[in-house]
């Protein structure tokens, strides 16, 4: 935008006073013409306005000053002092100047209707005074041009007018588009900021449980028997360095594209589910297995939600079912869906409840965002007879993108 556009769009008044001046001084320099010269010309100082002209001049051009404030007003007024001098200018003044710049201001500020309405007025009262009552004959050009030259100024108005809707439609749609934009990436950084959350909590819960747990042992044998305190601490060892690995993995998603030793570690699934029930065994959880031993392989966003689902749940048992309690997890597929079950029969399910009730724990919140993000749902509670229950069902055709998409 240059300066001067920046300026007129500033101080509208000044710009429309600016205009009043040339507009009065054009009418001024036309009086002074006379269209019907000897040699067929246009002759320059063959006639002189008369005062009356020069007055009405004045006040058609001062009324032009608030065309974009009062256009209809502003042209009743022009209109008005345009119609005195047809009637009394001899010879006349081009003092319909001023309502012609007025009809256009109307067409351009106001609708269609309105312009079309006021429009056909205005043509029809000044071409029928200067036809009428005008000394000139009613076939006169002077007649005839007043006619064109308002209706030119309502078609010029109106085209002008639908310009601007037209411009500021694609700017609106242009904005609305940059704004959706914005939402979408605002809704992408949440979703994956949850699902690092998600990961981070699983990681953490998980790992530091164990060594939480494996450490009291540590400290609980280590006088008496010494071999079982050291195996302990390598578990605590081997736990703490797998919770690091996996911290690495997932605080690596944070990275620039740039930046050095990004993660390329694939996502855990049921694969490692061995490896997993085994880190809870040797916490001193008792877990059995059952899921078939050659199972197709599942789509990774079903396969990494069903490993943190067995984490997450198995966590919990270790951490408020009781040192005698024992854990059962099956992996069992149905039809077009995977259904994941850990129970346990252990004393502390009132632990669980508790837990459960509390806003449902981060680590419930975090299982059943995991599985509603895939189309699945999720189910945990007490058992009948004691004991806790968590069943989620996965379907194997998940309604959402894989947890690497979010990240492209």
């Amino acid at each position: 935008m240059t300066p001067l556009v920046r300026w007129a769009r500033t101080h509208p008044l000044a710009l429309d006073a600016i205009v009043a001046l040339g507009v009065l001084l054009c009418m001024v320099a036309g009086s002074f013409v006379d269209p019907h010269g000897s040699d067929g010309t246009y002759a320059w100082g063959a006639r002189t306005p008369g005062g009356l002209s020069l007055v009405l001049m004045v006040l058609g051009a001062a009324a032009l000053v608030f065309r974009r404030i009062a256009p209809l007003y502003v042209l009743a007024a022009t209109s008005t002092v345009s119609v005195v001098e047809l009637v009394t200018g001899e010879p006349r003044a081009p003092v319909v100047m001023s309502a012609v710049v007025a009809l256009y201001t109307v067409a351009a500020t106001t609708d269609r209707p309105t312009t079309w309405r006021v429009g056909f007025a205005t043509m029809a009262l000044l071409t029928a005074v200067a036809m009428l009552a005008g000394p000139l004959p009613w076939y006169a050009q002077e007649n005839l041009g007043i006619f064109a030259w308002t209706g030119m100024a309502a078609a010029a108005g109106d085209a002008v007018r639908s310009r601007r809707a037209f411009v500021d439609a694609i700017r609106e749609r242009a904005e609305r588009a940059e704004r959706t934009r914005e939402e979408e990436a605002r809704r992408r950084v949440a979703e994956e900021r949850l699902r690092i959350a998600r990961d981070l909590h699983d990681v953490v819960a998980h790992h530091i449980a164990l060594v939480n747990v494996q450490a009291g042992v540590a400290a609980h044998v280590m006088d008496k028997r010494p071999d079982q305190a050291k195996e302990a601490l390598s578990h605590v060892r081997e736990a703490s360095r797998s919770a690091l690995n996996e911290l690495r993995a997932t605080v690596g998603l944070l990275r620039q594209s740039g930046d050095p030793e990004a993660p390329t570690e694939p996502a855990p699934g049921l694969e490692r589910l061995d490896d997993l029930v085994d880190t809870f065994r040797n916490a001193g959880l008792p877990v059995e297995v059952a899921r078939a031993k050659e199972a197709p392989a599942l789509p990774a966003a079903v396969d990494l939600a069903a490993f943190r689902v067995v984490q997450e749940a198995l966590t919990n048992v270790r951490k408020h079912a009781g040192t005698d309690a024992k854990a059962e997890v099956s992996v069992v597929r149905v039809g077009p869906n995977v259904e994941v079950s850990i129970l346990d029969d252990g004393p502390g399910a009132d632990a669980q409840s508790d837990l459960l009730d509390a806003n449902g724990g981060h680590g419930l919140l975090g299982m059943r965002e995991r599985v509603s993000a895939l189309g699945g749902t999720l189910s945990a509670g007490p058992r009948y007879g004691g004991g806790f229950r968590v069943h989620a069902i996965l379907p194997v055709k998940a309604r959402t993108d894989t947890p690497g998409d979010a990240t492209r």
